[in-house]
């Protein structure tokens, strides 16, 4: 396990995405990957209200829903942390007062459960004054609903002039954020807001961390994956990186007996600010691919390998 920052929330070395949950996984495959995932040892699922209102449908709130039909069908809230976020589903698109109370209400009740763990404003919303949102936002802490804050999305300004106000006014402060963040995509969030994490002790919970997939290691060249459409990005990364990084992460996997994937997790978790990685997945046997990156150790040595690699 690992003490998420100033969270003290005791998590365990990897978060379990909720995105799929819904969408590309229904809920028979939902509740199997979640009960693998637990039974690992796994106590930290990821979702949002606006997963997943894009597929034909869905209304958002589909993998909240099936996460709270897992808490109550296991019983096993009490020993699950849970993320989730509000900005994104309609009509909750502004953090308003009224907005922030009914979006939580709405979360908690999908999520069957009383408290979220980590409420995460999922995109800035330079609509409404900090005057109006970050007391709300205070208040869903006292009042119990919420346990930590979070911001995703920000730009590196409005981030810290939103933990200066919350400073200043003595409210509840952004203790997580979410940004994209992976191997091959580095300098978005290592110039931007790594160093306002550094600054005020906050955590990333990254998302993209397998950098669409190309992680993973089955986007090789002249394979069928390479050349699919849904892979587009990923065969981007291959051109850029296969014939120098996916050696070393073929390298790294064979001597931990892992996958490339679990490595370039692991590498994640040895950057400033980065204390667990986030993914999610729509099988089983995905999941079993990743699981190893919770205990995972790469020496210093190997992630200066990697890490100049991707320079």
């Amino acid at each position: 396990m690992t003490i998420l920052g100033r969270t003290g929330l005791d998590v365990f070395g990897l978060q379990l995405g909720g995105n799929p949950f819904g969408w590309t996984a229904d809920e028979a495959t939902s509740f199997a990957i979640l009960d693998a995932y637990a039974a690992a040892g796994g106590n930290f699922v990821d979702t949002a209200d606006v997963y997943s209102a894009w597929k034909d449908g869905n209304h958002g709130g589909e993998s909240e829903q099936i996460i709270g039909r897992w808490y109550a069908s296991r019983h096993n809230r009490d020993t699950q942390f849970i993320a989730t976020k509000v900005g994104q589903l309609p009509p909750y698109t502004t953090f308003t007062r009224e907005n922030l109370f009914a979006a939580c209400e709405a979360s908690l009740t999908r999520l069957n459960t009383d408290h979220i763990d980590v409420y995460y404003l999922h995109m800035d919303d330079q609509s409404t004054p900090w005057e109006v949102s970050l007391p709300a936002c205070d208040e869903l802490v006292r009042a119990g609903k919420v346990g930590h804050l979070g911001a995703s999305n920000f730009t590196p300004e409005r981030l810290r002039a939103a933990i200066l106000f919350q400073r200043a006014h003595g409210l509840a402060e952004f203790e997580v954020i979410q940004d994209a963040y992976n191997l091959v995509q580095r300098a978005g969030y290592e110039q931007g807001n790594m160093p306002v994490a550094a600054e005020f002790g906050l955590v990333n919970l990254p998302y993209r961390s397998l950098a669409s997939g190309f992680l993973s290691g089955h986007y090789r060249p002249n394979t069928e994956a390479a050349q699919s459409a849904h892979s587009q990005q990923a065969a981007a990364h291959l051109e850029r990186f296969g014939a120098t990084l996916l050696p070393a992460l073929d390298d790294l996997a064979e001597k931990y007996q892992v996958t490339t994937a679990a490595v370039g997790l692991a590498w994640l978790k040895t950057q400033p600010t980065i204390v667990v990685p986030l993914t999610g997945v729509s099988k089983v046997t995905q999941l079993q691919e990743l699981l190893p990156a919770a205990t995972l150790e790469l020496t210093p040595a190997e992630a200066a390998r990697l890490t100049a690699l991707t320079e």
